[in-house]
């Protein structure tokens, strides 16, 4: 086994004594230069250019946002950048973002406020974002916002997942700048140098299985490197069979290229299952993304026909609380979306499903819809889909066309009949005499109208300027 071994610098004692430290070697092997970094380089550079351009006024955007897995590189390469610059690093995490207040008053006040250390700028870090909850956090995202429109200086977001929907108001903020898993052959090649830094024997079996048992974590697989070899003066493939392979939640643009690129019905529902998204949301991106990946007709109406097979499944496993059903509808919309395909996988640039943006932009138009429609069944005693679907259309007609008018105000009133009630004498008549005036009005007193006329008929009172449509909604609201 040693003669398969590839020898190091260092001695085999001195190796010993070195792999046995405490210290963190992610910490002891940081890179201290963009080009050091094992990989993401092009995120990196990307960063620094919007950095640069941030602080000269040359850019858009107030913000960036850093996203992708874990162990990418996405911290390193702010930290790195800050040095470079020479910038105040201002870094905080998901556990400072719990109240508005707390974001206000740190992150707040440091993007407003010039370098307490005489420093030539500021970059401000909000890191691990996801650690935010819905409801328990709900202030920290829109302080976070109003954080970034007010600041001074470059603010940094990073995450895994930019696509849940609380980073939606974040989203529109940010340049977006994408950190992919790296490379298992860039990681054995940073744990060779490791190795030889610790001055270890090593396999490249064992240097490969560490590797690909990180699943593109490079930070991961420091820490295991670190685990299997601490005490130890060589390692080979045995010693590192304790390490389990990483359980990786998957982005969604890595489920979609999963999915559209596997061989098996098998391949894409395990796709799926690794993904860090509900399924609901995957086939909202399955939808939209079918005719990116498929530019052949035959292609897209084969692979949409097996889309909306699944989505029968699912509906009717939630209508009818049947949730084993989910398992067919899953294996019918991931497995047909990828068996649709009838040549070699071809990368595509993958797409935001553009309804669920949609739906966010008429959130509140369809509140008011919602609204509306309760008042109506409430009314017309019939459910919300009846409302729906055989009131609302010709309430939308009546009123487009019209037919609602203000109360009192459907017929206007005769020119004599306002001149009579004035007081007025009709214009070019002359006026009655006094006598024949008091007899009409004698008559009028008696017989309770006047000879020769029909008795006008009394006008109804306006309801405040409300048309009828509306007046009916507010009775019908009442208890």
């Amino acid at each position: 086994m040693l003669g398969s071994m590839i020898a190091m610098s260092a001695t085999t004692s001195a190796a010993g004594a070195k792999a046995g430290g405490r210290a963190p070697w992610t910490e002891e092997f940081m890179p201290a230069r963009l080009e050091d970094m094992a990989g993401n380089h092009a995120a990196a550079e990307q960063l620094l250019s919007w950095i640069k351009g941030r602080l000269a006024g040359l850019t858009p955007k107030k913000a960036a946002m850093l996203h992708g897995p874990p162990g990418t590189g996405k911290t390193l390469s702010v930290s790195i950048i800050a040095r470079m610059l020479d910038a105040e690093l201002i870094e905080m995490n998901a556990s400072d973002f719990r109240t508005e207040e707390l974001v206000g008053k740190v992150a707040g006040g440091a993007a407003a406020q010039a370098s307490l250390f005489g420093r030539r700028t500021k970059i401000i870090f909000l890191d691990e974002l996801d650690g935010l909850s819905g409801r328990e956090d709900r202030g920290g995202v829109g302080a976070i916002a109003e954080v970034i429109r007010g600041a001074r200086y470059p603010v940094v977001v990073a995450m895994n997942d930019p696509w849940d929907p609380k980073f939606r108001s974040l989203r529109d903020l940010c340049e977006m700048i994408r950190f992919s898993r790296i490379r298992t052959p860039s990681v054995a090649a940073m744990l060779k140098k490791v190795a030889r830094a610790k001055g270890l024997l090593f396999t490249e079996g064992a240097i490969s299985m560490v590797a690909e048992r990180a699943g593109g974590d490079l930070r991961a697989a420091i820490n295991d490197f670190q685990m299997v070899a601490g005490g130890r003066r060589s390692l080979a493939e045995e010693d590192v069979g304790m390490l389990y392979e990483r359980t990786q939640e998957k982005g969604v643009f890595d489920v979609m290229k999963d999915i559209f690129s596997a061989e098996t019905v098998l391949d894409a529902k395990l796709a799926m299952d690794g993904s860090a998204v509900d399924v609901e949301m995957l086939f909202q991106w399955i939808n939209e993304n079918i005719a990116v990946q498929y530019p052949s007709p035959s292609e897209r109406a084969e692979a949409y026909d097996w889309l909306s097979k699944g989505d029968f499944f699912m509906s009717n496993a939630r209508r009818k609380q049947m949730w084993g059903l989910m398992g067919y509808g899953i294996e019918l919309a991931a497995g047909g979306a990828a068996l649709a395909r009838s040549g070699d996988y071809r990368f595509a640039r993958y797409s935001f499903p553009r309804r669920i943006g949609a739906m966010g932009r008429t959130k509140d138009e369809r509140g008011a819809r919602k609204e509306l429609l309760l008042s109506i069944g409430r009314g017309a005693h019939v459910s919300m889909k009846k409302a729906m679907l055989e009131y609302l259309p010709y309430i939308e007609i009546i009123t487009q066309a019209g037919g609602f008018k203000e109360r009192g105000a459907a017929a206007p009133t005769p020119p004599e009949a306002t001149a009579t009630a004035a007081g007025k004498p009709d214009e070019g008549k002359p006026s009655a005499p006094k006598g024949k005036a008091s007899a009409s009005k004698g008559e009028v007193k008696k017989g309770g109208a006047r000879r020769g006329r029909r008795p006008k008929a009394q006008a109804a009172a306006p309801a405040e300027g409300k048309s009828d449509i509306l007046s009916w909604l507010d009775d019908s609201k009442a208890p």
